[in-house]
């Protein structure tokens, strides 16, 4: 069976990259892919996950916003990287590239897509209803998101991703979250103490990481510029047992 699989929903289908583990199933887990789309890196992170055990489900959220891995490569490292020419070059490249997706509209029809999958997972007789989402950047945004509209998703580890939700909103959150950030992203690490301090009057399980001498993306080892061995080794077995304690 082809690993892209079409994933079926009242307004319509949502193509995914879709992998099961060879041995035993451990649970589900919802991958949520960077702002570049479904690119080959976070198909790479789906196949790690499904030798870990998981059944992964990972959509492709952006290709009928014109995202696709083919018309975002290189943007990501030109940002990153120390060429300020390249980087000049690549920002209105990406401020085009991101212009749909601020329309409120976008927002909710993704929030849905993503319950979408959550309910595939949960249904699947292998997986028993043991469902968790990880997202890295534009995914770790819509991973706080599911855990607000999900109330049986049992645990939620973003990468790097926002959290603008009322108070009222951050107190739906059920599971616990692990929530992974570099030093260096500003922009987060800066809105962190509010965040903890919201999550902690919502009464949930709210776990930061944070990693000296990381910024943005760390954990994407396809950009040479924004990975960083260390933070990225560290995030992965953290998540793994972070997972193991509860969605296994």
């Amino acid at each position: 069976m082809s690993p892209i699989q079409d994933i079926v929903m009242p307004s319509g289908t949502l193509s995914a990259y879709v992998v099961r583990p060879d041995g035993p199933v451990r649970s589900g887990l919802v991958l949520i892919h960077e702002v570049w789309g479904l690119v080959g890196h976070t198909r790479d992170v789906a196949d790690r996950f499904a030798r870990e055990g998981y059944v992964v489900v990972a959509p492709d959220l952006l290709a009928d916003q014109g995202i696709t891995e083919e018309n975002t490569a290189g943007i990501g490292e030109a940002i990153a990287g120390p060429d300020e020419a390249a980087r000049n070059a690549a920002q209105p490249k990406l401020r085009a590239l991101l212009a749909p997706l601020r329309n409120p509209e976008f927002g909710a029809l993704t929030t849905q897509r993503v319950r979408a999958c959550f309910d595939v997972l949960y249904d699947d007789a292998d997986v028993a209803g043991r469902v968790g989402v990880i997202g890295f950047c534009f995914g770790g945004t819509y991973s706080f998101s599911l855990a607000v509209h999900e109330p049986r998703l049992l645990a939620c580890v973003p990468f790097y991703g926002h959290a603008s939700f009322s108070d009222e909103e951050l107190a739906r959150i059920n599971a616990p979250v692990l929530a992974f950030y570099g030093q260096d992203d500003a922009p987060l690490v800066g809105a962190l103490p509010a965040l903890e301090a919201a999550m902690d009057v919502a009464g949930v399980d709210f776990t930061p990481k944070v990693y000296p001498d990381a910024g943005h993306a760390f954990f994407n080892d396809s950009n040479r510029f924004a990975y960083r061995a260390g933070p990225a080794d560290d995030a992965w077995d953290l998540t793994l047992e972070f997972l193991a304690r509860h969605v296994v």
